[in-house]
């Protein structure tokens, strides 16, 4: 047998190598996002993330999810996903990581953890995209940190609860680059309308101002709910009459009827909104900044939690409402 003897290659060429393949690497971080050519992971498959990342799957990306309780990911896996069996084997099968999982502890953990978090399994040029209501400051360091592997992140939490998921109709509050955010706007548009909000961290100071606007309004419908209550009115043709009007809300399309069926399954959870709600009062303290009713509106999730209640759903405030004033909508439901 004949032995075919190569020579080395000179350091010229081994440089030109490396050269080529690092800009043939960065070429294709511009190319415009689809099926063919971006893989996508997904972290968090609740009662949001579950039907945020069916929307991908049906549009046809290769998926690959992960979620500390399995069984939850069975939905998505039954139509086409794979199941990781952690962050950090999600991100090396992935171009782009969505995340969104319940608390700012959950987002270090899946993403910075230096030997199970994505970030640690992520190629170079890859994106994270946190989607969870999370702490601004956070969303700066999970950006640095990125930033120091030749990766990307960018904050995009959500607002429209599980129906917005369901129907692809979720205002999403994106912090970050905007050139970044404005290539992920194929992934986005399957989930609902993406707005900028600025550097990192401004996608989460955008959805904890939505909470403090969601807090007060949600106030207001549970206290009208129950003076209309008070008063003898039929509190659905009352609702009904003020829904086209000014005091009309998405909370009173939301959540007008739910609370009158006494359906309190969550679109978000209670425990979450005090989550929320929570981060957006030491905000203030840092700025400085006085919100009676955000204030105001924490207490009263904070009395649905201490009942037990943390697990139903935002709308649940009328049960803090009722025991306050000793009344309940239950008996107008049988007339």
């Amino acid at each position: 047998m004949q032995l075919l003897l190569r020579r080395p290659l000179s350091p010229s060429v081994v440089s030109s190598f490396f050269l080529r393949r690092s800009m043939s690497s960065k070429s294709t971080s511009t190319d415009p996002i689809n099926p063919s050519n971006t893989r996508i992971g997904w972290i968090g498959t609740g009662v949001m993330g579950r039907s945020m990342c069916g929307h991908l799957i049906k549009a046809g990306y290769s998926v690959t999810v992960f979620n500390r309780t399995v069984s939850k990911a069975q939905t998505l896996v039954d139509m086409g996903a794979n199941l990781a069996d952690s962050p950090n084997s999600l991100a090396s099968q992935s171009d782009v990581v969505f995340s969104i999982v319940g608390y700012p502890s959950d987002v270090r953990r899946v993403l910075l953890d230096p030997s199970s978090g994505a970030l640690s399994g992520l190629s170079r040029g890859g994106i994270l995209v946190d989607m969870t209501t999370s702490e601004p400051s956070l969303a700066e360091e999970i950006s640095k940190a990125a930033s120091s592997v030749n990766c990307i992140s960018v904050d995009a939490p959500v607002s429209g609860g599980d129906l917005g998921a369901k129907n692809g109709k979720l205002s999403i509050f994106a912090g970050g680059d905007e050139t970044t955010v404005k290539r992920l706007d194929p992934l986005f548009s399957l989930m609902g309308k993406v707005n900028f909000m600025g550097a990192s961290g401004k996608g989460q100071f955008a959805k904890l101002a939505n909470q403090i606007t969601i807090a007060s309004t949600m106030l207001g419908l549970v206290e009208g709910i129950i003076y209309a209550h008070k008063s003898g009115l039929d509190v659905r043709k009352f609702l009904e009459a003020i829904s086209t009007g000014a005091a009309g809300s998405k909370s009173i399309d939301l959540y007008g009827d739910r609370i009158l069926k006494r359906d309190f399954d969550p679109g978000f959870y209670v425990n979450h909104f005090v989550k929320d709600l929570g981060i957006c009062l030491n905000e203030c303290q840092r700025m400085g900044l006085a919100l009676p009713g955000l204030a105001l509106a924490q207490q009263l999730y904070l009395s649905l939690k201490a009942h037990g209640e943390g697990d139903l759903g935002t709308q649940a405030l009328i049960l803090a409402l009722e025991r306050l004033n000793n009344v309940s909508l239950q008996p107008s439901l049988s007339s």
